[in-house]
Formats: C-alpha cells, structure tokens, sequence
C-alpha cells in the first residue's frame, strides 16, 4: 500500500544515519582503546585497515539494533509532529496498522542479523583476535636515546653518545655483546649506520673507525683489540617486524557459530553423563565396601597377611575421597563449559531479535514525544539501550556463574522491554496516553518540546 511504502520510505534515511553515527563512535572508542598497542610498532596501513574491518563486524552487530529504535523514534516522531498522524488516525488507521512496516523492516534486519551472526561475524572475531595476537607479539621499533642504554636487542645491550633525529646514524658508542657468554665483546665506534636487511629479519650496525675488545683467557685476565675502519653486526630483527601466523589460534566461543557451539555442547553433555555414571558406580563400590555385610576380597587378603586393618581403611578412605573430588571437579567443568557455551548460543539470537522489540517500544514513544528530531531520538535511544545492555550483561554474568538459566539470562532483556513495549503499543491505541513529558521543560532545552499555537 502507498501508505507502508511512505512509512518504509521514511525509515531509510534515520536507520542509515543513526547506525553509522553508533558505529563511528564504536569505532572512535575501539581506536582509543588499542593506540597503546598500534603506536610505534611500524604497521602498515594495510594492517591497520584490515584490523579496522574485523573489528567493524562487532560494532554493526550492535549498531543495527540501536538504529532500529533510533529510526522508529525519528519517524513517528515526525509523523506526529506534522499531524500526518493525527490525519491518518481520523481516516481509521490505527497505530497498529501504522507499525506493520515496521515491524516486517524490524523482521528482516532480525533474520539479517542472525544469518550475520552464525556465517560473518565469527569468522571475522577470530581473524580479529590473531591479527592483534600478532600485533602485541611485534616489539616498538628500536629507539636509542643519547647517554642511555638500551637492552631492546637480545644479548646486546647499546650506548651512544649522540643520536641523529633526521638520519639512522648514532656517534660515540659502546656496544656489550653477550651472544657468547663465555666471551664477552665490547665494541667501540666513532659513527654507525643503523638499517635493517631487505627481508627485514636482520639489523644491521654498520660502524666505522672502532676497536672490537675481546677477552682471550679469563684465568690470566688476557684479551686482545681490533682495530678496524669498518664492522658490521647483524642482530635479530624478526620481534620489531611484523608477520601474520596462520590460522593456529584456537577458537573461542565468540568465533563459533550457534551450530558449532550446539555440538560442543552436546559432546560436553556427553562427557558429563558418562562421568556421573561412572561416579555413581564408584559410589556404589564405596558404600558395600564400607558398609556392606561381607568383607571385600581386598580386606580379606589383608587380614590373612597380617596387616594392620584400621591403617589400610584409611588410607582406602583418602583415596576415595580424593576420587569423588576429582569426579567433581570434572562435572563442575563440564556444567562451567555447558552453560558458557548455551549463553553465546542465545546471545546470536537474543541481540537480532532487539530489533523488534525496539520498534515495540519506539513507535509509540515517538507519537508520544511528538519530535522527529535526531536529539530526542538520540536520547531516548541512549536510554533504552543501556537498560537494555544492563539487563544483557547482567544476566550473562548470572549465567556465567550458573545463578540463572542461560535461556532467561539472555532473554529477559528482550521480555521486560519487549512487555514494556507492547503495553505502550496497546494504551496509545486506545488513546489512553499516560505519560505526560511536560515536567520535563524546565530541565531539558525547548527544541525538544513542539509549541503550542495561542488560541
């Protein structure tokens, strides 16, 4: 109908530019975060580029969401602010009819984030996660200061007297050389040219007018000097270079998808049946062997040996207590690993589906805010997806440590903005509006509040 292709039409513009705004500012938080580590380390622009796309994966999976509420916000907004709302309401459509676009929009960005989910976005993590792995493995590049020893080098520990700001070159200096540790060299020179090979595994200190001092015998404290006009010293460069590994990480649960994890899952559930089968059945040992009738076959021998009998229980006693820890902590392992594993696979569907829920929220908090613009829409925003991301991350650290179910940790974000959402829907279509935003003029500026014509 021309009415959902209006609606739709208006959706474009506000979903586009609240999610690049969130994620621009993902991505200005993501650099803050990681310059200590990309600073000083000679990255290419290339490797910074493809860390920026890996990361950006992440940020959209929140992003879209956020713009989701961001753009009903704005839409209804504005259909209410230029009474296009109150037009139609009078033709007979009603608020929930007016949402039925946007919930089909909010529909397919849910089903477009889970398909993300489950084939982008965990391949992307774990690209994500060695890059920086290799990046925090690669040393800054050698810095020399002038009158300070610098240790960077293994085996070599490196003074000058004066460093060139411009060029690669350092005069005046003292070079320990440790390579040998039952000959120590120490190297002096009046110039040297400090570059790397064209491979870049090798530094190369090429010196002029030096003397190589080396100790010959440490018994008779003998050693003999070298004078030479031109010396070069080859070192290990491989930790100032940066190499990209392979694919040899292993992958977490944030770089798996739902389908990967469910068998992880399955496996552990496995595991832990057959060890509480066999608990129980080393359990059921224990008990007929302390409280049962007739002696084990153990006892007896014992007994016909002549040992002492109340020193072989004891020590029986320690070992299967030490049994029955060791089986628990198996299970507690396998609970730990099992319900981490359930929260990633509800979180890849929980998060997608905000998107709907938010559009429940947002259409009739837009009519009652009756303002399309970006600031209120932004405020509003901001304020449902914290709640929202504080009921997320807390019931993910309740279901980390097993206090909740992984199901209700996940979703109840989704069930209380979600009732929230449909009880506003339910009483703005029955013209029963509850919430009067007036007390909020003298705290906020008077753009957010549309004016009200003198009669």
């Amino acid at each position: 109908m021309i009415i959902d292709r209006y609606i739709i039409k208006k959706l474009i513009g506000p979903f586009a530019f609240g999610t690049f705004t969130i994620m621009f500012i993902f991505l200005l938080q993501f650099l803050m975060k990681t310059a200590d580590n990309l600073i000083g380390k000679g990255l290419g622009t290339l490797i910074i580029i493809k860390l920026i796309v890996f990361n950006l994966a992440w940020m959209l999976v929140l992003a879209i969401p956020m713009g989701a509420l961001g753009m009903v916000l704005m839409a209804f907004g504005s259909l209410t602010q230029d009474n296009e709302f109150t037009i139609l309401k009078s033709s007979g459509v009603s608020l929930i009819r007016l949402m039925v676009p946007v919930l089909f929009v909010g529909t397919l960005l849910c089903v477009f984030l889970i398909w993300f989910n489950n084939a982008i976005l965990p391949d992307t993590n774990y690209q994500a996660k060695v890059l920086m792995y290799d990046i925090s493995r690669t040393k800054p590049t050698l810095k020399l200061e002038a009158n300070v020893f610098s240790n960077e080098i293994p085996n070599y520990s490196i003074l000058a007297r004066n460093v060139s700001k411009t060029t690669n070159e350092i005069y005046d200096l003292i070079i320990y050389d440790y390579t040998n540790p039952f000959q120590i060299n120490i190297i002096t020179a009046r110039k040297a040219n400090i570059y790397f090979t064209p491979d870049n595994k090798k530094m190369l200190f090429d010196m002029e007018n030096g003397v190589i001092h080396q100790q010959i015998n440490q018994q008779n404290n003998s050693y003999r000097r070298i004078y030479f006009q031109r010396h070069k010293i080859a070192t290990d460069a491989s930790q100032f270079t940066f190499e990209q590994s392979g694919p040899g990480l292993p992958r977490g649960d944030r770089e798996l998808s739902a389908n990967d994890m469910q068998k992880i899952v399955d496996s552990l559930k496995i595991l832990s049946s057959e060890v509480k089968k066999e608990f129980q059945q080393n359990i059921k040992v224990f008990t007929e062997e302390v409280f049962g009738d007739i002696k084990s076959t153990s006892q007896t021998k014992i007994i016909r040996s002549g040992g002492n009998p109340y020193y072989f229980a004891l020590n029986s006693a320690r070992s299967k207590l030490t049994n029955i820890l060791n089986f628990d902590s198996r299970l507690e392992y396998f609970e730990s690993e099992i319900y981490k594993y359930e929260v990633e696979i509800h979180k890849k569907y929980a998060i997608p589906f905000a998107c709907i829920v938010f559009i429940l929220v947002g259409a009739p908090l837009g009519v009652l805010t009756r303002k399309g613009s970006f600031g209120v829409a932004a405020s509003i925003s901001l304020f449902f997806f914290l709640l929202y991301w504080i009921c997320l991350i807390g019931g993910e650290k309740l279901a980390d440590r097993r206090l909740l179910n992984p199901f209700l940790g996940m979703w109840m974000a989704n069930f209380i903005i979600g009732a929230l959402g449909v009880f506003l829907t339910y009483r703005m279509n029955k013209e029963q509006i509850m919430i009067d935003f007036s007390y909020l003029k003298k705290y906020l500026p008077k753009s957010f509040f549309p004016e009200t014509e003198q009669a």
